[in-house]
This record gives C-alpha cells, sequence and structure tokens, in this order.
C-alpha cells in the first residue's frame, strides 16, 4: 500500500511538472557530463592539477561555470516551454525541444571530446584559436584528416552513441500529459526562469560569473580546467567581436611604412627593430645600473586632475599636493583612455591604446605579453597586485596570473577589514594589507614590484564615517571619495617612511583615468589630464611640466630602481634627454584616436579624414591639416592593433 501511494506519487510530481521533466533532466545529464570529463582531464594532467594546495578550485570554480553554461543553455528552452504552454501547444512541443536538448548536450560533449587534443597541442582548453580555425576550413580539414585520424573517429563514435542515448532519455521522461491548471503550469515556469537565470549569471556581485572569477593559479591550463571548452570558445567568441582592428576604423597603413614611422619617434637611438617577431624590442639601460630597488604602483581610481589641487582642481587632495610637493611631480602627464583596464594596459604594460577593448580582457594577451611582473619577475623579483575588491573583475586575475605576477592579494585575503563598500575594502584597509605585504617581503630580502589599486573613490562612493571633513553636505559623492581616498593615501605614507622597506622602494602615484570622462570635443583632452608622481628614498622634488603619458612610466621606472634588460616599450625614459620631437600622447576616447604633439593634436574617427587641431589647454582649436603629424598619428594609431594581432609584444626574456 505505501509503494503504491509512493508510486502514486511520484507519478503525480511527474505530471504537474509537465514538460519541464525533460528540462532539469537533461541539465542534470549535463552536469555530470562536464563534470566527469573534468576530472578525467585533471588525473590525466595529475601532476600539475593536484601539485597545488588550491586544486580544489579546479573542481568548486568549474562546478560554478557549468552550472552557468547549462542555466545558459536552458533558458531558450524555457522560454519556449513557457510560449507553448501559454498558446496551449504543448503537444507540439516534443520534436522541437527534443532536438535542442540533445543538441544542447550534444555540443557540450563535443567540446569536451576534442579538449585532449587541444590541450596536447597549445595546453589549453580549444578557445580564440578553435574560432580562428573555422576561418580555414578547408586547411583545418585536410590538417585533421591527415595527422587526427583517431581522435575524429572516437570524436564521432562518441557523439553517435551518445545522440541515441539522449535520444530514449528523453523519450522516456516526456510526459504523456500534464496536471494542474494553466496558473499553476506558469507559475512553476516562471520559478524555474528565476532560478536559471541566477544560475547562468552565477554570482550575486556586481559583474556576473567569468573565466578570470574562478582562476586560480600561475599555471594557465589549471585556470582553464577550471572553465568547460564550450564555455571557453564562447568566451573567446564574445572577445573577438571587441577585437576590431585599428585599420578598419582609420584606415590600413602598410607594416613596414608603419614601424619606419614609430622607429623615428623612439627616444633610443639603438631600435633597429631588427628583431621580425618583436620588432620594437630594444636593450633599455638603466640610468642607476647600480640599484637594486622595490618598485610600487599606486594606481588611483578614477583621480583625474581636476580634483587635485596641485594640478589646478578642487582643494581634495592635500596629501597627494604634499607628496608633489617632495617628489618627481609630472604636471601634463596624460591617461590612454577612460577606463580603468586601459590604464592598467598603459602602465604595466607600456602598450598603446587601440579602439578595441584593452588587452587586459582580450584573448591573445591572456599569456605571454609583456608586463613590467614578467620583466621584473625574470631578475628576482616577487610580482604582486594587491586589491580590496575581487580581482576577478575585468578580466584582472586572468591577465596577472597569466602574465608574470606570482601573488594575487584580494580583499577576501585581507588580515582585516574595517570597512567594506560595495567595491570591497576601504582604502585604508588596503593600503594596511599593502604595508603587511611589503614589511614582510622586505624580511625575505628579496625586491618586489607591487600594483596596489584603489577602489574606494569609485561610485557609489563608499568610505568609513570620521575620517575627513566632507567637501559636499551629502556624503557619498563623487569629490567626498576623493578626499577620502586622499586621507587614505597620506596615512599609508606616513607609515611608509617610518617603514624598514621605505629606503629600498620607489613609489608612483597615479590615476588610471578621470571620473566620467565626457564633452562635446572629438576628444575632450582636459579630462585626460590626471596626477602622476615618483617618490621615495633618493626621489629629489622636480615639477617636471614636460608632456608625458601614462606608457612613458614603464620605462622611466625601470630606469629609477636600476633594471635594465630588453622590450618591446614605446614609452619614454623621462631620466634620460628628450627632446621636443620626441614627447607626445595618445589618448583614445571611445572609437576615437589623438595623437598630441608640440601644441598640436591629430584626431582619428571611424571611416573619416583625420582633422588637426590646435591644443590650448582643454580646448580644441581647428587648424589646417599638418601632413607630416598626421602620418605619425596615423602609425601609432594602427600600432596596438597590429602589434596585438602579431604578436609583437610576445614577453622578451633576453
Amino acid at each position: 500500500m505505501v509503494a503504491l501511494i509512493s508510486t502514486q506519487s511520484n507519478d503525480d510530481s511527474r505530471l504537474r511538472m509537465g514538460t519541464l521533466l525533460p528540462v532539469l533532466c537533461f541539465a542534470l545529464i549535463d552536469l555530470i557530463l562536464l563534470s566527469a570529463s573534468r576530472l578525467m582531464l585533471s588525473l590525466w594532467q595529475s601532476e600539475r592539477a593536484f601539485a597545488s594546495v588550491d586544486s580544489g578550485q579546479i573542481f568548486f570554480g568549474g562546478f560554478r561555470i557549468d552550472i552557468s553554461a547549462v542555466c545558459y543553455l536552458l533558458v531558450p528552452a524555457l522560454l519556449l516551454i513557457m510560449l507553448a504552454t501559454l498558446l496551449k501547444v504543448t503537444h507540439h512541443l516534443r520534436l522541437p525541444l527534443k532536438v535542442y536538448l540533445v543538441g544542447g548536450s550534444m555540443l557540450f560533449l563535443f567540446f569536451e571530446l576534442i579538449t585532449p587534443t587541444f590541450i596536447l597541442e597549445y595546453d589549453l582548453r580549444p578557445n580564440r584559436l578553435f574560432i580562428d580555425y573555422l576561418v580555414y576550413p578547408k586547411e583545418v580539414f585536410s590538417m585533421l584528416i591527415s595527422g587526427y585520424k583517431i581522435e575524429i573517429l572516437v570524436t564521432v563514435a562518441g557523439l553517435f552513441i551518445a545522440a541515441r542515448l539522449l535520444s530514449k532519455v528523453f523519450d522516456i521522461v516526456w510526459p504523456t500529459e500534464t496536471k494542474g491548471s494553466l496558473l499553476q503550469q506558469v507559475g512553476m515556469q516562471l520559478a524555474v526562469a528565476c532560478l536559471l537565470i541566477l544560475g547562468a549569471r552565477g554570482t550575486l556581485e556586481h559583474r556576473p560569473i567569468n573565466s578570470s572569477l574562478v582562476a586560480f593559479s600561475t599555471d594557465h591550463l589549471l585556470n582553464d580546467l577550471s572553465l568547460n571548452s564550450a564555455y571557453s570558445v564562447a568566451f573567446a567568441w564574445k572577445q573577438t567581436k571587441n577585437e576590431m582592428s585599428s585599420a578598419e576604423f582609420y584606415g590600413a597603413l602598410d607594416q613596414d611604412e608603419l614601424l619606419e614611422q614609430v622607429r623615428s619617434t623612439l627616444q633610443n637611438p639603438h631600435a633597429d627593430f631588427s628583431d621580425p617577431l618583436v620588432p620594437t624590442k630594444t636593450m633599455h639601460t638603466a640610468s642607476f645600473p647600480n640599484r637594486k630597488k622595490n618598485l610600487v604602483i599606486l594606481l588611483q581610481e578614477s583621480l583625474g586632475a581636476r580634483y587635485v589641487g596641485k594640478l589646478g582642481g578642487l582643494p581634495l587632495t592635500p596629501n597627494l599636493d604634499k607628496i608633489m610637493d617632495e617628489g618627481w611631480n609630472f604636471t601634463r602627464l596624460y591617461a590612454t583612455g577612460t577606463r580603468s583596464v586601459r590604464g592598467i594596459e598603459a602602465v604595466v604594460t607600456g602598450f598603446t591604446p587601440t579602439p578595441a577593448r584593452a588587452v587586459v580582457k582580450l584573448g591573445k594577451s591572456q599569456q605571454n605579453f609583456f608586463t613590467l611582473a614578467s620583466f621584473l619577475g625574470e631578475q628576482g623579483y616577487h610580482t604582486q597586485f594587491i586589491y580590496g575588491g575581487e580581482a576577478h573583475f575585468d578580466n584582472m586575475k586572468t591577465f596577472f596570473l597569466g602574465n608574470g605576477f606570482q601573488d594575487i592579494v584580494q580583499g577576501s585575503d585581507f588580515d582585516k577589514i574595517d570597512f567594506n563598500g560595495s567595491w570591497g575594502a576601504s582604502d585604508e584597509d588596503l593600503y594596511d594589507q599593502a604595508d603587511k605585504e611589503f614589511a614582510e617581503l622586505h624580511k625575505q630580502g628579496k625586491p618586489f614590484f607591487s600594483l596596489v589599486f584603489t577602489s574606494s573613490n569609485h561610485a557609489p562612493y563608499d568610505y568609513p564615517d570620521g575620517k575627513i571633513s566632507q567637501y559636499d553636505s551629502q556624503k557619498q559623492t563623487r569629490n567626498n571619495a576623493a578626499k577620502y581616498s586622499d586621507y587614505a593615501l597620506g596615512q599609508f605614507v606616513e607609515k611608509a617612511k617610518q617603514s624598514e622597506y621605505w629606503k629600498d622602494t620607489i613609489f608612483v602615484v597615479v590615476a588610471d583615468h578621470d571620473s566620467r570622462v565626457s564633452g562635446a570635443s572629438l576628444v575632450p583632452v582636459g579630462h585626460f589630464h590626471i596626477p602622476a608622481v615618483i617618490f621615495g628614498n633618493g626621489v629629489e622634488h622636480r615639477e617636471d611640466a614636460r608632456l608625458a603619458s601614462q606608457i612613458d612610466l614603464a620605462p622611466t621606472l625601470l630606469s629609477l630602481i636600476g633594471a635594465s634588460g630588453e622590450h618591446p616599450m614605446l614609452g619614454n625614459d623621462f631620466t634620460k634627454p628628450l627632446d621636443d620631437s620626441q614627447l607626445r600622447a595618445m589618448l583614445q576616447y571611445d572609437k576615437n584616436f589623438a595623437y598630441i604633439k608640440n601644441g598640436k593634436a591629430v584626431i582619428f574617427q571611424p571611416d573619416k579624414t583625420p582633422k588637426t587641431f590646435l591644443v590650448d589647454g582643454k580646448k580644441l582649436i581647428a587648424t589646417q591639416l599638418d601632413q607630416a603629424l598626421t602620418k605619425e598619428a596615423h602609425a601609432h594609431a594602427n600600432f596596438g592593433s597590429m602589434a596585438y594581432r602579431k604578436g609583437w609584444y610576445s614577453y622578451v626574456d633576453k
């Protein structure tokens, strides 16, 4: 009797679930498939996968990614079911739903079956290279037939068997009838829809889940194992949509002419561009070769010159103003863009801006891309990134781990957090953690490079009470947040001056960009003006009014810390002689590119003739086209995209 009641209860539950049952069943199948594949791949790569104390992250992070991927797949199926239910035509739903669910599972299986071959070839899951190959079907098919017969046979056989089994499973779980009213059915479907949307998003944080969120290792394969291959390819496809070449916007330029124009502007007289793989590779000889200093970059969120008293802005930064009176203050330095990742791109890699997304987020630059961390790591430095929020934001974590940063310290790793804002730990907590990190590294006697990225000066401008006298009457404003961020900076610098590591460290404070750059001009030049000051033991005070760019900081800092070596950066070293013809700034404002030099700005817009302007402070005044400057600007506007596409910025360690 009990068994009969239990059976009837189960049957009633199945009938009430109706057409939702196949969806939920295939969700479970797909999750099991992806998890099993990850386990087998990890066992295959066990020497690497289980060597890390954090190897559990492969499976925990991977399961989160799998849930997101499966939920994205099932959302269209659920929408189809809801539509059919409302129209009362669910009896016509069986075939299209079967094709979709079985096809989706087959897609997951296909990518997992080809993954071992891809790992053997590239040490990665299928990614943007898979997409690139689709452009050349004839060549790729010939390659597969000639070299991968067994792999093709196994894949085809696996897919054939899986298709038969999955079809039978669908037939078994497909309901012959449905119980419940229309309102009950739609209500249940809406509830499942909400769960699918939440699962697809993968997190309640600011941004949806992405591959950077589950990255945890400097071994890129381990980070890739935390994904599934269908997700990896989909993510790469999404990235390729943002990799538009500058030539498609501003007009093509012959490679030799481009390189000749760029070479003619470089400060280094020994730049001969003789290496065909890395043409801009040159030998950088430090101006202070006998030094071995630590390097700390304090990257300030959204701190434009308009908020800095010493640069003619609002009186919000008394502590930064004081540092400017003590250190090497650049009074005419410009950001390359309007996003944090663009600032990171310029400051950490010295890369020129493009109309595409910053290299921090592009596929080809996730490994073997030149950064200060990779350069200094080869010289015995401990390299780290410290951030009070979630390091996966804007793909920072993946980019850094793949390009020389040995250590990521994010908010969840902090020893203490007295105030947690919307974007993570307050700047005070950030600097307290940074001070502890620096003190510990100094005790170990190892030089270090650290990028410290603040976040308190970011909307919605959260900061602790009782720290500052408010500039605005309302607390959570941009001005008040800038003032608090400056307060935290001042506290840190005073503490650092009393530390043991102070005497061996060069610091630089620089903004990533101004806040909310806007303006009616093609490029609002005034909003790109940002503070930058180098300071530390042995750095003499200097007011430097020469035109400078964020990309000039890296070569200058390498000289100051005594680091010599080859690199592909185009930036100027301000510790060495420079004439006016070598001073320039490059600004990317959405799809518009500005090249500023000698009081003029050449601006390129997509599919339009470039224009020349006189730069009068923050204003641009139209003037006659400067042909020579336009050629030079064209080369620099196209350089970044060409360098990225051709791999010219690959890491040079010798």
